[in-house]
């Protein structure tokens, strides 16, 4: 009798993260139409929503991934649509800086079904903070190949102390709310973020996946 042929568990994985972002692309183009924008529009807004300071359109390239003469264009067209506003960086006078206007994410967009969040919703809770806990793995792997930039998330913050209540369904502790929480709390994107040592995040990282497992779901 002949063995099945298994195919590459990689190549599998790539397959279905591949099918995934073809439905967030989907949902992308359903929830910008309501404002009359595109998807990179609206990815752009949504960046700059989480980050009231603004950002440079280098820096907003950076984070999308995607070239600067795109950004720009996108820039110019929510100029025009008065959704941002452009501002000279009070860090350099010779370069700008592009602030989201206030309101400049349409409500219909949050009411629209997303079928991206609709299928997270059939995992369980314990199946779902697993997940989290795997794509932080995954981002700060790209980030530490240069893939991506740096990202806003809890385990490269100086303010994240992993594992400090171990046993507990909040094992871990923000120095910066001085409180207690748990895996299901751990952020992707936190706009009181500031960067840890990269001696103190290594750390920190060891400690976050010696960490118990999750205690918080109940059956």
């Amino acid at each position: 009798m002949k063995n099945v042929e298994t195919p590459n568990l990689q190549e599998r994985l790539l397959d279905g993260f591949e099918r995934i972002a073809v439905v967030m692309r989907s949902d992308s183009w359903r929830q910008a139409a309501p404002s009359g924008l595109n998807p990179a529009q609206g990815a752009i807004l949504r960046v700059l929503v989480a980050r009231p300071a603004g950002l440079r359109v280098r820096a907003l390239a950076e984070h999308l991934g995607v070239r600067q003469p795109t950004v720009t264009d996108s820039v110019l067209a929510l100029e025009r649509k008065d959704l941002v506003r452009r501002h000279t960086d009070p860090t350099d006078a010779r370069a700008t800086i592009v602030k989201a206007m206030p309101g400049a994410l349409a409500e219909p967009a949050a009411k629209i079904r997303s079928q991206a969040a609709a299928a997270l919703a059939d995992l369980t809770e314990v199946e779902q903070i697993g997940l989290l806990k795997t794509l932080i793995k995954l981002i700060r792997s790209l980030q530490l190949h240069n893939a991506i930039p740096p990202q806003r998330m809890c385990v490269t913050c100086k303010y994240f102390r992993p594992n400090a209540h171990p046993e507990t369904e909040a094992p871990h502790h923000c120095a910066y709310v001085d409180a207690p929480f748990g895996d299901r709390a751990l952020r992707l994107d936190c706009a009181e973020h500031e960067p840890a040592g990269m001696a103190e995040v290594a750390h920190n990282w060891d400690r976050f996946l010696t960490a118990p497992p999750c205690q918080e779901a109940r059956p």
